[in-house]
């Protein structure tokens, strides 16, 4: 699972720089809230969640796991979407539906993720345990 999370944050990755280089480009800074949530929300927290699910497969590949990834793939893309919405006039009132409904989503999944965290990551279900041993 972790391999998944890893390709999608670079996903994230380029989205941000695409995005830095045009409000660079053209001056529209007013949406700099919304390339620091695709840069730390998409591409940051994504591949170290990634990295987290590399280094323990038992959590990335637990129920828990699973309900993470798809709570937060498909909110993270709302919410970013809506942080969008609110700067284009006459979209604000109904950028809060996708806010709610894609924050509430990801909000869901990184309390799973930390459930997930507690309960799967140990020492002795670590990726590399069984080399250590050797």
């Amino acid at each position: 699972m972790g391999a998944k999370w890893i390709k999608i944050s670079v996903i994230y990755f380029i989205l941000g720089i695409a995005i830095g280089m045009f409000m660079s480009s053209t001056l529209q800074l007013q949406w700099s809230a919304a390339h620091a949530h695709v840069n730390l929300a998409g591409w940051a927290s994504t591949g170290i969640i990634g990295l987290v699910y590399t280094a323990y497969p038992k959590a990335g590949n637990s129920i828990l796991g699973k309900w993470h990834f798809w709570l937060y793939n498909l909110g993270l893309p709302i919410l970013l979407l809506s942080m969008f919405m609110v700067q284009i006039e006459g979209l604000l009132s109904f950028s809060h539906i996708f806010t709610f409904t894609g924050g509430t989503a990801v909000a869901i999944g990184v309390v799973l993720f930390i459930i997930n965290v507690f309960k799967h990551v140990h020492e002795s279900n670590a990726y590399n345990q069984h080399k250590d041993a050797v």
